[in-house]
């Protein structure tokens, strides 16, 4: 397990070419705005006919939670769906299931072998979760688990599609 410290890019999450990139989904995984709607666009149907077959097994998918399908036409191999919390003021749990979203697509990612991930910046957009409250918890999070998780990552992006959260991730970086 190499020590892998996590990257800033500022760009479109549709066009990096990593093993998976992390989709910021809804609970009904079938596209929405957003990271979400451009994943779905982007990636073509393939995304939502896999999105469909998940959710024929086990339903929605919940806050907190995640799952993988193909990436379509997207350059990079798969998509992590990943649900995060709605901010309703940070006191009905919202840190602790946004840092699970992060927590399990790592481990999605661990679980099949891949080497690269790339995330967007979650709840930050319609689910309102502040940019620099939800930066902390997505470096923390990301940061303690390649640290103490076996994992075989060797390259953690954070992609930032706007000037402020990419000057926020910048910030907590270093």
């Amino acid at each position: 397990m190499a020590l892998v410290n996590p990257e800033i890019i500022k760009g479109d999450i549709t066009k990096i070419a990593t093993d998976a990139i992390v989709n910021a989904a809804n609970s009904s995984l079938l596209g929405g705005g957003g990271v979400d709607g451009a994943i779905h666009r982007a990636g073509g149907p393939a995304i939502l006919d896999a999105c469909r077959e998940i959710r024929t097994i086990q339903g929605e998918c919940p806050p907190g939670e995640a799952v993988i399908t193909t990436g379509g036409k997207l350059p990079a191999r798969y998509v992590i769906h990943a649900v995060g919390p709605v901010w309703h003021g940070g006191h009905r749990g919202e840190p602790d299931l946004l840092a699970s979203c992060y927590q399990k697509s790592l481990r999605v990612a661990v679980a099949n072998h891949l080497k690269s991930i790339a995330f967007p910046s979650i709840s930050t957009g319609v689910y309102s979760y502040p940019k620099d409250k939800a930066a902390k918890v997505a470096v923390e999070t990301v940061k303690l688990f390649l640290k103490q998780e076996e994992h075989e990552l060797e390259r953690v992006l954070f992609i930032c599609f706007d000037d402020e959260s990419y000057r926020i991730y910048k910030e907590l970086l270093g």
